[in-house]
This record gives C-alpha cells, sequence and structure tokens, in this order.
C-alpha cells in the first residue's frame, strides 16, 4: 500500500509531494491502524484561503498485493483542517518520505513544515 501525500499552495506557491509504501516497514500494522481510523468520508470541502497550504491524501493499493488492501482513497483538506490523525499520517509520511519529487525539493520541504 502507498501513501502520498501533495502539499501546494502557501506563499511561494510550490507543490511538494512525499511518498511511502509502507507495506515492508516494520511497523505496517501501524500504519494500516492509522489509515482504518482516518474520517475519509467526512472530511468537509473549504474554500482555499490565500498563502495557505492544501494537503492532498492519496492512499493506493498495490496492484499485485496478497491479501487484497483497502480500497484506493482519497482526501483534500486545507491546512487548518489538517489536524489529529491527518497530521499524525502527514508527518508520518514525512518522516518516512522517498522522495516522488525531485530531490532538492523534496529535502527543503522539510525544514519547512
Amino acid at each position: 500500500m502507498k501513501v502520498v501525500v501533495t502539499r501546494s499552495g502557501g506563499f511561494a506557491g510550490m507543490r511538494v509531494t512525499w511518498q511511502v509504501v509502507i507495506d515492508n516497514l516494520p511497523d505496517a500494522s501501524d500504519w494500516v491502524v492509522l489509515l482504518r481510523e482516518l474520517p475519509w468520508d467526512e472530511v468537509a470541502d473549504e474554500e482555499p484561503q490565500p498563502d495557505r497550504f492544501v494537503y492532498r491524501i492519496r492512499l493506493e493499493p498495490l496492484a499485485d498485493a496478497e491479501p487484497p488492501q483497502q480500497p484506493e482513497r482519497e482526501a483534500t483538506l486545507a491546512e487548518k483542517q489538517l489536524t489529529g490523525p491527518w497530521r499524525e499520517l502527514v508527518d508520518k509520511v514525512q518522516d518516512a518520505d522517498t522522495p516522488a519529487d525531485p530531490p532538492a525539493k523534496a529535502h527543503s520541504s522539510h525544514q519547512h513544515r
């Protein structure tokens, strides 16, 4: 299962993406529990605010995974909605990052979380 977090907006308007494949991580079961507890269907639509970040969070099952994984999920959250388990997930993905953007972008984003 892959988790992809894309942050866009902010003062500079840059887009940065972090991702992690959790299947082979030593704490994979902790990730699965967190992903199942997220309120995927309860995210309210928020109008974008100037100079604020927007987070797009995607859960992508791996095609060849056995047993079958959770279905694909996606949520888009305004910066002020990134609290509780959503914040925990974003922090975990950033910490376990496999850069999806060019390395210079991904590394610079870690300094500005």
